[in-house]
């Protein structure tokens, strides 16, 4: 997994828009443990053509490039991820962020895989694709979560799954670049 670096980064970015999990049904006791989770987001344009992300709250995150493949091992498409793997991270998510960049990402990490995870578009500005991908990070779920309607604060869009990874990108991303169930995650952690 590669960190960040700090240096040159010029572009103060927003904080996250928050979708987040709710935790799985067997266990989760909202303490910010194993079983909660959230999403972050909220990238920039460093003002060379090139996304500035993670940045604001998630500067300080480690990132990873995550690539989708096809069974067949074709490569799909590939984001810059911030890695969420603590609960405070998970928690925090992409929440209150006011953009996502299309080359950009959130991978929520579970030490093990999760029988029963639900994300939320909890204050989200904008939708997302939610990616679930089991211990072996092949996809077992895709979820096109549109962002929240007006007076909606996102809690009841709610989007289950299984799984120790979860990949948020851009809304349609997945649509875009023909992902698909069984189609697996590549990073380094």
């Amino acid at each position: 997994m590669r960190r960040r670096r700090l240096l040159g980064l010029t572009a103060a970015g927003t904080l996250g828009a928050a979708a987040g999990c709710l935790g799985d049904r067997a266990g989760d006791d909202g303490a910010g443990g194993e079983n909660d989770s959230t999403d972050g987001g909220g990238g920039s344009d460093g003002g060379d053509g090139e996304t500035a992300w993670p940045t604001g709250a998630y500067a300080d995150y480690e990132t990873t490039t995550v690539t989708v493949a096809g069974p067949d091992g074709e490569l799909k498409g590939s984001v810059t991820a911030a890695i969420a793997s603590t609960g405070p991270e998970r928690r925090l998510g992409l929440s209150d962020a006011e953009s996502l960049p299309e080359d950009s990402g959130m991978l929520f990490v579970y030490g093990s895989p999760r029988d029963s995870l639900t994300y939320v578009m909890r204050r989200m500005s904008f939708g997302i694709d939610i990616v679930y991908a089991d211990g072996d990070r092949e996809i077992t779920r895709i979820h096109n979560a549109p962002e929240p309607g007006p007076n909606e604060d996102g809690e009841e869009q709610r989007y289950p799954g299984s799984g120790q990874y979860v990949l948020e990108v851009p809304y349609e991303w997945t649509d875009r670049h023909g992902v698909g169930v069984g189609d697996s995650l590549r990073f380094d952690l």
